[in-house]
């Protein structure tokens, strides 16, 4: 007869990731190869990726037909499988945190530009705090410059080299 202890303390051989699971994995591929595919050319070309593989991705960026595109999304997340992905996922990762940083950055500018517009000359401080090689004089007088021509309702020549400034020093 059959031991019922036999048929529990069996283990079951792994033999690898369910059918599931590769779907799962493959649909992840091609979602980073199309997030590949929106990037433009020039930074698909600085992926460090094999030269085959970017010239698919190339080609697939000129396709404009639905069905077409959606095959070679497909091939292009094939490819990948032969390749090692984490590069362009550290990549992709990379352009979107830095995507990110530059507009904090960004914003961070702009909010020191506004309160030196509006009269706000504390600010000051706080650039020659973090950038000592700026030039006071400069910043004061376009920020005055700035005022006087948005109370005049004139276009913002010096917010916008005032701004400039700025985002020079922070680079």
């Amino acid at each position: 007869m059959y031991d019922t202890d036999d048929l529990y303390n069996e283990e079951e051989d792994y033999s690898g990731p369910s059918r599931s699971q590769k779907k799962r994995e493959m649909t992840a591929l091609q979602k980073q190869a199309e997030k590949l595919m929106n990037l433009g050319p020039e930074l698909v070309k600085k992926c460090g990726l094999p030269d085959y593989f970017i010239d698919e991705v190339l080609d697939a960026m000129t396709i404009t037909a639905h069905e077409a595109k959606r095959r070679k999304v497909q091939y292009i997340g094939k490819l990948m499988r032969d390749i090692d992905s984490q590069p362009l996922i550290d990549f992709l990762e990379d352009i979107e945190t830095g995507n990110r940083a530059d507009n904090l950055k960004f914003h961070a500018l702009e909010q020191w530009r506004d309160r030196l517009v509006e009269g706000d000359f504390s600010v000051l401080d706080e650039i020659m705090e973090k950038y000592p090689e700026a030039d006071r004089q400069r910043i004061s007088q376009l920020a005055r410059n700035a005022r006087k021509e948005k109370d005049k309702s004139k276009p913002p020549k010096s917010a916008r080299a005032l701004f400039k400034i700025l985002r020079e020093l922070s680079e």
